[in-house]
Order: C-alpha cells, then structure tokens, then sequence
C-alpha cells in the first residue's frame, strides 16, 4: 500500500502521527506544497522572517527524509493528480487550525474519499483538539484560567516515536528548494541570522534541552527578564512543527520528576505552553479573530492613521530605549522577548494610538514564530479588544517597565548601542538627562538618538480618553 503524507506544520518525523500511521502501512511519499496564498484562500500569509525559516526548516527535514518531494501550487489540485500519479491508495496529513486551512482540507477530504482514496487526518500540532475542551455551560473558553485548569485535568497523550521503517514510493517530479526562492538576497536582511537559530528538528531538541539546562530554574520570574536566558525560544520550532507540544510537556514533566527544586518553574512554563493552545482554542471558535475586534465596542476607538511614527516604531526610533531595543531585537534576529513584545504593543496601541491591524501585520513580517493564532490574540490582548484581554486602562509606562524589567540596563545596551555609555540612572529615559551628562555620554538628542515620538503623560491621556468612546458604545449596545 503506498499512502501520501502531505507535510505542512509538521516538519519533524518524531512524534508525527500521519507519517508513523503511513508507514506501518506499507510504502510513503512525502510530500510538501508551497502554496500562493491566493490559492489557498490565505488572507495572512507567512512574512519575509517565516519563509526564511520555511527554507532552513525544509532543508533540514529533506535530510532526514530523503524521500520527500516538493511542489508549488494549489493542494486542492495537486494532492489529488500527486495521489493517482503514483497509484496511492491513501492520503493522510496532520491538522492545521487557520481557518482557510480548515475550509480547504474539508474540501480536499470529500473530493478525494469520492474518488476512492482513503483519508486520515490526525491531531499533531497541540495538545487537545480545539473542541475538546468546554465549559461546563458547553461552550468555548473565552477566559484563560478556567481554560488551564481544565487542560490540567486532561491526559495527554505519549509522544511517538519515529517510524522503524521507512519505505518511499518512487516518483521523479517535483521541484528544488532553492527554486521556491524563500530567502531574502536583495538585500540579505537575514544576514547573521543561522549564527541566532538552528531550524530543523534536531535544533529544536537541542534547544529544549538547553533550556532545562540554563533556562528553566528561574523560568517562574526570571521569564520576564530580557537581559537573561531564562526564556525557551521554542516557538518557532513549535509554529513549524519540528517539536511537538506533546513531545515538550512529557519532556518537562520528566525534568520536574527528577528536580523538584524546579517543579513550580516547570508548571509556569506547560502553563505558557497552554496559553498557545487557548489562543488556538480561540482562533477555532472565532475564525474572524485576525480581522475582527473580539469586542466589537471597540470599533468605536478613534484610532490615528498612521504615518511617521508607524516607520518609526518599526525602526526602533521612538526615543524611549526598551521600546526600540526590543524593534531593533526584532530586525535584527526575527526574534523579539516576550515581555518586551507586550510593552513595544502597548506602545503602538495606546502611546501613539494606531491601530493594532498595523502592529500584527508588522510581527506576522518579521517574526520567525509569526503564528496566527497566538498573533492576533495577543495584539488583541494587549489592545483590550481580545478574549481576556489586558483592562484597557492598563498603558504600560515605557520608562518604568525598562528599569523593572532590564534593572542594569544590559539589554538595551546591547540592541541601543549609542546609548551604551549613559549612566544606567538615566538610560530609560535618556531625555530627562542633564546636558552634561548626555554629552558626557557622547549623545546628542534628536542627532545620535531620537527625541521621544510622545510624551508617556499626555499619551495615556489621550488613549484614555480614546476608550471613552468604546465605553459609550458598550452602553449604547447594552
């Protein structure tokens, strides 16, 4: 029997349900398809920093698995016509949750159980299906905590193993990688960037295992820290499937059953793995969640168009140094801190009033772990137009969330490095510095670091004063 495993964000051979399934069958072709967006029907598709990954990502698997080919165009045709091309029998693949991805692979699984081909689809990417769990009323989860402290109650499932076997059936079409043209040359903007990341699966297992080792103690408070190590740096792996939740949470649990020292630091951390699985949960039941306020009240916010400010934020040139350490983290690596991801959003949001469409669309170009669910509950989390979302009088101060959370001033040296001679008294807010010390400092406002874009006093007021519309038209409503 000879089964078509089409690969998407599964590109790992561990703990890949269509693939171990396939090949106990009998012989497999594995397959990967670059898809237009157009003819996936995808209305956010993978940024610059994405495809970059895709490639190394793809290079990576294709040396593990030899057998697998790669097309370009659309899976509604070419799955089928790949399927009797090589007189397969079967065709199985591992869900995807995005909602074009859910309407395609619906079709695509009629047309071919009415051509005569079995078809499988298996749940690989997290760890409960998005149905799975509900409240006790029946419904989806639009809160967090309850959301967690039903996953606690769940078993989850083991991890498999990879095939013992593996047997490819023979085809000889299919394209090169390199002709996908997925990296960047003019310019290179990537360039540095495989100094910062291993893609592939045997990366993304390296770096779970050096994060038990110099990342997990701590990990409960230290996680905040951008200055420090005590983060995973595991989404992008997870995004692209090269680990598996699954594979991390036994992972984990096994480390907190040999160290108890760490067990509440390992709790923290499954809990951050399930806070992707709720925005997940969320993207499933409200499909419109990329597009759409959650909160349709806050379409009443009087948002500013953007203009100068937009390329300056996105530059990190907004003279407050957390804020452009954590863009200039960004372009430089496709990788931001997750506590610095919510202040520079904060920012976006409230201190220059844009709306969070703009910010979304930035990360979904730039990050390397740009992931649609977990990109568009956050921003609308921090918006406070989201599910659970931050209380929208909640503006994060730029200035104080720098001293807490970089206390010796060691992250923004290092991503804002004009300002790496400023005494650390005044580095958060360098335009509070006297003359002397600036020049001492060899800094000149407005010529070697920007004047601030907003004054943080005047900015909260004007984003308050903003969601006094969004309140109206909550009582309007009600």
């Amino acid at each position: 029997m000879t089964t078509l495993v089409w690969f998407r964000q599964d590109l790992r051979i561990k703990d890949n349900p269509a693939l171990f399934e396939a090949a106990r069958n009998g012989r497999v072709l594995p397959v990967f398809i670059l898809e237009p967006a157009e003819q996936a029907g995808e209305t956010h598709p993978l940024g610059g920093a994405s495809l970059w990954w895709l490639h190394h990502s793809l290079a990576s698997l294709k040396a593990d698995l030899p057998g697998l080919i790669f097309l370009r165009g659309s899976a509604r045709h070419l799955i089928p016509q790949l399927a009797k091309e090589v007189r397969a029998e079967a065709v199985f693949w591992n869900r995807c949750y995005e909602p074009h991805a859910i309407e395609r692979d619906t079709d695509l699984k009629k047309v071919l159980k009415e051509d005569g081909f079995e078809v499988k689809s298996f749940k690989a990417s997290l760890l409960f299906e998005p149905w799975e769990l509900e409240t006790k009323s029946g419904g989806p989860f639009k809160v967090y905590s309850p959301f967690w402290k039903a996953a606690q109650q769940k078993t989850i499932d083991d991890a498999l193993p990879a095939p013992e076997k593996l047997e490819f059936a023979d085809y000889d079409g299919g394209e090169k990688l390199e002709s996908f043209d997925l990296l960047p040359t003019k310019p290179n903007w990537a360039k540095g960037w495989e100094d910062c990341w291993q893609p592939g699966e045997a990366g993304a297992a390296e770096r779970l295992e050096g994060f038990f080792e110099e990342g997990l103690k701590g990990y409960g408070t230290l996680r905040n820290r951008p200055d420090l190590p005590n983060v995973s740096r595991l989404s992008p792996h997870l995004h692209f499937g090269e680990i598996s939740p699954r594979q991390i949470w036994h992972a984990t649990q096994k480390v907190m059953d040999r160290k108890s020292s760490v067990a509440g630091d390992g709790m923290k951390f499954l809990s951050e793995i399930a806070w992707r699985e709720f925005a997940h949960h969320l993207l499933y039941h409200f499909p419109k969640l990329p597009s759409d306020n959650w909160r349709s009240t806050f379409d009443a916010y009087p948002w500013q168009e953007p203009g100068d400010e937009l390329e300056k934020w996105q530059k990190g040139q907004t003279g407050y140094p957390i804020v452009d350490a954590g863009m200039r983290e960004l372009w430089q690596t496709g990788y931001m801190h997750n506590r610095v991801r919510m202040i520079v959003a904060s920012f976006l949001i409230k201190h220059l009033r844009i709306h969070w469409h703009h910010g979304e669309a930035w990360f979904r170009d730039t990050l390397v772990d740009a992931d649609l669910a977990n990109n568009s509950a956050s921003w609308q989390w921090v918006a406070g137009s989201g599910a659970d979302a931050a209380p929208y009088f909640r503006v994060f101060n730029p200035i104080t969330q720098g001293e807490k959370f970089d206390p010796d001033g060691v992250y923004i040296r290092k991503w804002v490095p004009e300002l790496r001679d400023l005494d650390t008294h005044y580095l958060f807010a360098p335009f509070d510095a006297p003359a002397e010390t600036l020049k001492k400092a060899g800094i000149a406002l407005g010529e070697t670091y920007p004047k601030p874009l907003v004054d943080h006093a005047k900015a909260r007021k004007a984003a308050l004063d903003g969601y006094e519309a969004v309140k109206q038209a909550g009582q309007d409503a009600a």
